[in-house]
């Protein structure tokens, strides 16, 4: 039987300067998709997958990402006080157990694999996963969950997979399939940002992984790959030089590249429709700028 997945990894040490002004005095994880900041959907997915530890790797300037875990007495005490009880419910949700968090600093921003490499020590011989912020998932049963069932059954390394147009696969990493069992996919190889038209195949790989320790000792032993960084995906191919197996997950849901701009507005605009007590008034919204835009052009 292999190991459960307790751990997770929260890579959170990117300035965020797609988003300046904004990010010059809050990090990009703290920013609100609708009333909720990135990092609290990134939290509720590991929670709904069992994981029990949280492992932030930040940088110089992510206090207040700290301080949103942190106890609020007064606010706390003001809302009983009001009776205020759901919003109550909601405040405690944000709350994180003494202990189950951690904070590691990355003092240099040597890429996504250099970041994930900085917890290892908290990570000993478990497996674990590793969460990006920046893409929200949405879906009936959370995409590391998903992940977590799937990776009951196979073991080994596993990231999450989307399909993307032929022409977006050089913004991602991809995988060269082997063989497809539903949403399963035992890997060949993976390429960082391949050249248009030398891709393996068009399933990229997104902001979710379940990995094994042995990935962070490849760590040790990969140079600098794409864009001059210590890539997460070339320690992740490691595993198959090595002769383990590496796993692609085709997840069920709707991925948002929130560390773009335009991802974040689309986000935004799918999570309010979904809210039962914002969509009728929003919808109606949307529906009149059809007229606006027309009578501006």
């Amino acid at each position: 039987m292999n190991r459960k997945v307790t751990k997770a990894i929260f890579p959170v040490a990117g300035l965020g300067t797609r988003f300046l002004p904004a990010t010059k005095s809050v990090p990009k994880e703290i920013m609100t998709l609708v009333d909720q900041p990135l990092i609290q959907y990134a939290i509720d997915e590991a929670r709904a997958a069992g994981i029990e530890d949280f492992i932030f790797v930040t940088s110089r300037g992510k206090s207040a990402l700290e301080d949103y875990f942190d106890h609020s007495p007064d606010l706390e005490a003001s809302l009983m006080k009001s009776g205020k009880d759901q919003l109550l419910e909601v405040l405690r949700n944000t709350y994180m157990d003494s202990g189950a968090i951690a904070y590691i600093r990355q003092h240099k921003a040597l890429g996504l694999g250099h970041a994930v490499s900085c917890a290892s020590r908290l990570i000993g011989d478990e497996p674990f996963a590793v969460i990006l912020p920046d893409d929200v998932i949405a879906g009936e049963k959370s995409c590391l969950q998903q992940m977590v069932e799937a990776y009951e059954e196979t073991g080994g390394a596993m990231v999450a997979t989307m399909e993307v147009a032929p022409e977006q696969t050089a913004s991602y990493g991809v995988i060269d399939v082997a063989e497809k069992n539903d949403r399963v996919m035992s890997v060949n190889a993976m390429v960082e940002k391949p050249a248009l038209g030398t891709a393996p195949s068009n399933y990229a790989v997104i902001g979710r992984y379940i990995l094994t320790p042995d990935v962070l000792k490849n760590m040790e032993n990969i140079g600098a790959g794409a864009g001059g960084e210590l890539q997460l995906t070339d320690a992740i191919a490691s595993e198959i030089d090595q002769g383990r197996d590496v796993y692609g997950y085709l997840f069920d849901g709707q991925r948002f590249d929130c560390g773009s701009k335009a991802g974040f507005l689309q986000a935004t605009v799918a999570f309010a429709l979904a809210r039962p007590d914002l969509r009728d008034e929003f919808t109606t919204y949307l529906s009149d700028l059809g007229p606006i835009k027309h009578a501006a052009q």
